[in-house]
């Protein structure tokens, strides 16, 4: 699908490799800070390419030599309807039922990435500060550059993160006790402690052979099934967050349909003729 049907405000997206979407948040003049539209255009973004037939696997970064993004631009939070001046004439119970809501509207937006059928490759690199942290708790693959300076931020603004990392990254293979460090003194943590602590799973010189090295990750994946890719993705995050016995009975269910693909028999096939295989779309 050519790159001019995905027009969305403050972000780029292109196709630099058969079946490999790109996706670049473009608001770099103000170090990637997101405004209400980004995250509204971010879930449509990832929401039509968990559909698109053509994308089989997706890697994000952002625009420019400085940040991934430095997270929530809090100055146009603080003058938007739910924490500007008009919200004060609500009463507290109305209040608080207007920014539960916004919330869990922002959590669901952050969320299409997670949900996205495709797998997720995000790059890390300069300023990846508390939403930036929320965005790649939420991709499948973490990757760095020896630049990047991550933080879970919020608590320095006054308030407990609550677009996703709180949730997802003590569910991310990472100790309790560091997940506590970081959130609890918003401290930065750089790409060795990263690295060490199992946060990312690789660190590249810098954002060029970041990108490099994230596309070449992706068309590695692209390269397989897409329907054993699909399933790979859903039954890790399903097995994830349920019992041993719940994730295999769940398995064993998928599989009971996913298996019957042609694509197990061109797989057997390709490995013993030593070709690589070619797979139809999903």
């Amino acid at each position: 699908m050519p790159s001019s049907d995905y027009n969305y405000e403050y972000f780029n997206v292109t196709f630099p490799i058969e079946n490999v979407a790109h996706v670049e948040i473009n608001r770099a003049e103000k170090m990637n800070a997101f405004v209400e539209v980004m995250w509204l255009n971010l879930s449509k973004i990832f929401t039509r390419l968990s559909t698109d037939s053509n994308v089989r696997a997706i890697l994000l970064t952002g625009a420019g030599p400085k940040a991934f993004t430095a997270g929530l631009d809090v100055q146009a939070a603080s003058q938007g309807p739910t924490l500007g001046s008009g919200s004060q004439t609500k009463d507290p119970a109305r209040m608080a039922a207007a920014i539960r809501l916004h919330a869990m509207e922002f959590q669901d937006c952050i969320t299409a990435i997670e949900k996205c059928a495709k797998p997720v490759i995000v790059l890390l690199h300069g300023y990846s500060y508390g939403l930036g942290i929320d965005i790649s708790v939420a991709s499948d693959i973490r990757i760095c550059t020896k630049d990047a300076r991550m933080c879970v931020k919020e608590v320095d603004i006054g308030i407990a993160a609550d677009i996703g990392t709180l949730t997802r990254l003590p569910k991310s293979g990472v100790s309790l006790s560091w997940v506590k460090d970081v959130a609890l003194t918003a401290r930065e943590f750089y790409h060795e402690e990263a690295l060490r602590v199992g946060f990312v799973s690789d660190v590249y010189e810098n954002k060029e052979a970041g990108v490099k090295g994230g596309l070449e990750l992706a068309a590695k994946i692209a390269e397989k099934s897409p329907v054993a890719i699909f399933g790979t993705k859903e039954l890790i995050n399903w097995s994830r967050d349920r019992s041993v016995e719940d994730g295999l009975k769940y398995t064993a269910i998928w599989n009971g349909a996913m298996v019957q693909t042609a694509d197990v028999k061109s797989a057997l096939l390709s490995s013993l003729q030593r070709k690589t295989p070619k797979f139809e779309k999903l």
